[in-house]
């Protein structure tokens, strides 16, 4: 098994050295004015890397002009607040997502969902000419310690990393990809990790409970094409195997409302399931801040091998809106057919509808307030409507964190795995979270944190048959690992060149 994940790692490695080969370009006219992305103020005459950050310099588009800026508001001195807010503004809307050409990066999330446009970037970002490839994600080394009869504890590290790659054809089109890996296979293994009334998948043939099941090595290998046809107006089409369809808010990991938690939300299949499914075709069209897709995939879940490629069959369907109506605010509603999704019920239809809302505040100087509220809802056959209700909170200042997580489900005593005369029976369940990380090392590359979270959860007393008759909770220790802010450079230089603390 080690050996086809060297190999896999190999491989991937051997396509990006393939990419800066076929993708490096040679010095052009002496006219040709070299910049940084992270800090337009460094121009030179010839390509080479920032002396301030080190990334690749690009070509200077010299008719490029200010975005959204009236005449007057250009001449107007600004306050140095103010300056700081617009110029993370224009670097933000000066980077493309690379599944639609015309959305800014900060928008894009994961598969071809949107978060506020003013949220933050955590990321390493290199250019070969004007194509772009973005390297995020996170581990999370921790001990896990859950109460009650069917607890457990253990040292684990969840984890994931995401690369994206766009390359334009011309100011209108544009070729994308992405790859997004996981080792929980290794450092979760089968069963996965304990978590208090989670459900959904199997192991062994049985269904899980009590317990996150890991995710596949591969979770999306992705191609998308977009055109922009006006200003306004674009289009673009989104392949996947594995990848993700247009259904429910952006997965957990990618909110930044949750980007501290280890934990995946109870209601995760309920809302968020789909992101790993073998086989998608997304079609959208975006006009200003408002986008409609539809997509097609299949519907069963992930198989126990965590290694392979399931085979893909477009038996299911959604559809999905999602409107930006300010920089700090993403809404979503959409609603999907998904046709047998778990393996031990084959006959199985579910209908399942969501809506979100995340609004992200930008307070400058290293500092930012995520929030988000998702609703999902379950209608799966011969076992009526059940509910989902999730929000969630993270505020960053500096080196520290502090977040929250509160959520309710309706689980049957099916999905708990309970005995025959509770499996019809629905149980509402709750869970409140808070937990803090403090940056060890901050804004240099790598932020590497240490904290750790509380839970009490909530259950009904027919439960404590189950689970015992003592209050439900888990804490857990960990250490967060991912890139740095990508924003931190240039507020930096706007305070005397020094990093933010």
């Amino acid at each position: 098994m080690r050996k086809r994940i060297l190999t896999l790692i190999g491989a991937l490695l051997l396509g990006v050295s393939v990419i800066w080969a076929q993708t490096a370009q040679s010095p052009a006219a002496s006219n040709q004015k070299y910049t940084c992305v992270m800090h337009p103020e460094v121009v030179t005459d010839h390509p080479g890397n920032c002396p301030k950050c080190g990334m690749t310099l690009v070509p200077k588009k010299e008719t490029e002009k200010p975005h959204d800026i009236g005449a007057h508001e250009a001449r107007r001195p600004a306050a140095p607040h103010a300056r700081e807010m617009h110029d993370m503004t224009a670097m933000h809307t000066s980077m493309q997502s690379s599944v639609d050409i015309a959305d800014p990066m900060s928008r894009e999330s994961s598969g071809t969902s949107w978060v506020p446009d003013s949220t933050p970037m955590y990321g390493r970002m290199f250019m070969f000419g004007d194509d772009m490839l973005m390297l995020h994600g996170a581990i999370f080394p921790r001990y896990t310690n859950v109460s009650t009869d069917r607890g457990d504890d253990r040292i684990d590290a969840p984890n994931w990393i995401m690369g994206m790659y766009s390359h334009p054809f011309g100011e209108n089109a544009q070729l994308g990809a992405r790859l997004m890996m996981s080792l929980d296979p290794l450092t979760e293994q089968g069963r996965g990790y304990p978590l208090l009334f989670q459900s959904g998948e199997t192991w062994h043939g049985n269904p899980l409970h009590d317990r996150q099941h890991p995710h596949d090595l591969f979770d999306e290998l992705s191609l998308s094409y977009s055109q922009k046809f006006t200003r306004d107006l674009s289009a673009f089409l989104y392949l996947g195997y594995p990848g993700e369809p247009a259904l429910g808010p952006p997965t957990f990991m990618h909110r930044l409302s949750a980007m501290d938690n280890p934990d995946a939300p109870l209601g995760h299949h309920w809302q968020d399931s789909t992101h790993a499914t073998f086989g998608v075709i997304t079609l959208g069209a975006v006009w200003r801040n408002v986008k409609i897709e539809a997509s097609t995939f299949k519907g069963r879940e992930p198989d126990e091998n965590r290694y392979d490629f399931d085979a893909p069959k477009l038996d299911s369907f959604s559809g999905r809106i999602s409107w930006n109506p300010t920089a700090n605010l993403a809404l979503q509603f959409s609603h999907g057919y998904i046709k047998s999704p778990e393996e031990l019920e084959p006959d199985a239809k579910r209908h399942r509808t969501t809506a979100s809302a995340i609004y992200n505040l930008p307070f400058g100087n290293d500092r930012n307030w995520s929030n988000s509220f998702v609703w999902g809802q379950n209608h799966d056959t011969g076992a009526g409507k059940t509910q989902s209700f999730l929000f969630e909170t993270n505020y960053q200042r500096g080196r520290d964190t502090i977040y929250a997580r509160w959520e309710r489900v309706e689980k049957s005593g099916h999905e708990l795995v309970l005995s025959a005369a509770d499996e019809a029976r629905i149980f509402p369940v709750s869970g409140y979270t808070i937990g803090y990380v403090r940056d060890l090392t901050h804004a240099h590359g790598i932020d590497i944190g240490v904290g750790g979270q509380f839970t009490i959860n909530d259950m009904p007393d027919r439960l404590e048959r189950y689970y015992g008759d003592g209050l439900p909770y888990s804490f857990e220790m960990f250490f967060r690992v991912r890139p740095s802010q990508m924003m931190h450079d240039m507020s930096a230089m706007q305070h005397g060149g020094e990093m933010a603390k």
